[in-house]
């Protein structure tokens, strides 16, 4: 589902993604998790739309038909908090320490960050700096493949490229992969303007089991211990003890909350399955099951 009023005039956002396939949804997933205020304008014009059937993405043994495959990566996109406004953008430009974002519908949000997520028609960036755009060879404009680096980052502070754009390959699970990579820098470096130094940077963003939790690290002072030998900064004086403090205690924090008891465990997976349900359809799966087997089931 996609809120199409999500987009009025002069909103502000953290994150803006331009485009919805693997690699902007992938992007978008890791943002908004994060905690960010993201938006994925998504006109469905996706290379993936010229896919007849997906069969090499990890997780569908049978592969899955590209209507079903969308839906899942809306769903789970709007799952973790975005929202999906089915406008095309038509250009970003500079404006202070923000982009403007404008879409052929007259929609204009605004945002610190930008990650640009289509194939075609990279026209919309053009207004951003001469070096980024070159001829397509059909009366367009794609991106120079030598203006990102290889996890997305631009010389344009806070503009990010994810996925074939960036020259990336023509699969769906690698632009996905790519996306994720892209999302991570993303963070990476909107923790660095926050006081974060390298060490600290990156952002993981992985459930682990409570029952893993030996009584030593159950204790808030062992993982202070961790932290002052393997991520103080090294820095000759550069951050005071109050900000060192605060890192750290806000480090410690995010890494304690990634643990979840069996019990949470228990309820996410009922709950994900139970999503992945109402998103591909009950009555599809069950016309998928063999009447036999139903009948089996409900015998039982």
């Amino acid at each position: 589902m996609s809120n199409e009023n999500a987009g009025s005039t002069q909103d502000a956002h953290d994150v803006v993604v331009v485009g919805g396939g693997p690699a902007g949804c992938s992007a978008a997933v890791f943002a908004a998790r994060y905690g960010f205020d993201t938006v994925v304008f998504d006109r469905g014009r996706s290379s993936l739309r010229h896919c007849g059937y997906l069969e090499n993405y990890l997780g569908f043994p049978g592969g899955i038909d590209i209507d079903a495959f969308y839906t899942l990566m809306h769903d789970h996109v709007e799952a973790a908090g975005c929202t999906i406004v089915p406008e095309l953008v038509s250009s970003v430009e500079r404006e202070g320490d923000e982009f403007r974002i404008e879409t052929q519908d007259g929609t204009v949000v605004r945002a610190p960050r930008v990650v640009a997520a289509t194939k075609y028609d990279a026209d919309y960036l053009d207004g951003l700096d001469e070096e980024l755009l070159q001829p397509d060879g059909h009366g367009g404009m794609e991106l120079d493949p030598s203006f990102s680096d290889a996890d997305g980052s631009t010389p344009v502070d806070g503009l990010y490229v994810a996925g074939p754009i960036s020259d990336v390959e023509d699969q769906a699970i690698i632009a996905a992969g790519h996306g994720a990579r892209v999302g991570r820098r993303l963070l990476a470096d909107a923790r660095r303007n926050d006081g974060y130094w390298d060490a600290v940077a990156a952002y993981y963003d992985w459930v682990r089991k409570e029952s893993t939790l030996t009584e030593e690290w159950r204790d808030r002072d062992r993982w202070r211990e961790l932290f002052d030998e393997h991520f103080a900064p090294d820095d000759g004086g550069q951050y005071d003890p109050s900000h060192i403090e605060r890192v750290r205690e806000e480090y410690i924090d995010e890494r304690k909350a990634k643990y979840a008891t069996d019990e949470e465990i228990a309820r996410r997976t009922d709950a994900g399955t139970e999503q992945l349900v109402d998103s591909l359809g009950a009555e599809r799966l069950l016309d998928a099951i063999d009447d036999d087997r139903i009948r089996a089931y409900l015998d039982d």
